[in-house]
């Protein structure tokens, strides 16, 4: 090969993985992803589902007639602990929406987005932070990282880990990782 191939060879191959790049960091500008999860009544952290099993048919085509004693199961108990809303972290990086810590009458707890929107980019992850109203890295202060975003438009769950101890936190985050930037920040309060 001559040195004039080379050389574009080696140009396409940089194009090549520069415009990978470009796609991977902006391309969530423009895409949006929708989440619509229904509110759960209990969260198990970590356990597969139970196995489906068959319904079974009964053993005769009469039933016996029984009267129910008792009533209608009540329904199932959700508390709200804390909550807030998010607003824009500045003029680029907007968000809105409702957010909710919830317990659940397991005793688990959630943290819950409704009628959530932020502009999307590239790991966006959703943090519980000590600091209120962070406007960067700096001033998140002590805080646990729930996990990645699951979609930048719609209503979702996010399960708290039993030993984190809420009083400690006050303030959600929607933060990008690889650039250390706030989305969208909710103060939370009761």
């Amino acid at each position: 090969m001559t040195n004039r191939k080379i050389v574009i060879l080696a140009g396409i191959v940089t194009l090549v993985v520069i415009l990978a790049i470009g796609w991977y960091f902006i391309s969530p500008l423009f895409i949006n992803r929708s989440v619509d999860e229904a509110l759960p009544s209990s969260i198990t952290v970590g356990t597969a589902l139970p196995p489906i099993t068959p319904e079974v048919e009964p053993q005769s085509d009469v039933l016996p007639d029984k009267t129910m004693d008792e009533g209608m199961p009540e329904e199932e108990q959700v508390s709200s602990l804390l909550s807030g809303q998010f607003i824009d972290a500045d003029d680029f990086h907007r968000g809105s929406g409702k957010v909710s810590i919830l317990e659940l009458s397991d005793g688990s707890r959630i943290l819950r987005m409704e009628d959530f929107s932020v502009t999307n980019g590239p790991d966006l992850h959703v943090i519980l932070a000590a600091g209120s109203k962070p406007t960067g890295k700096e001033d998140l202060g002590q805080y646990v990282d729930l996990g990645e975003l699951k979609g930048n438009l719609g209503n979702q769950n996010y399960p708290i880990p039993d030993d984190i101890e809420l009083e400690s936190f006050r303030s959600v985050v929607i933060y990008c990782v690889p650039f250390h930037v706030v989305f969208s920040t909710a103060d939370l309060s009761e």
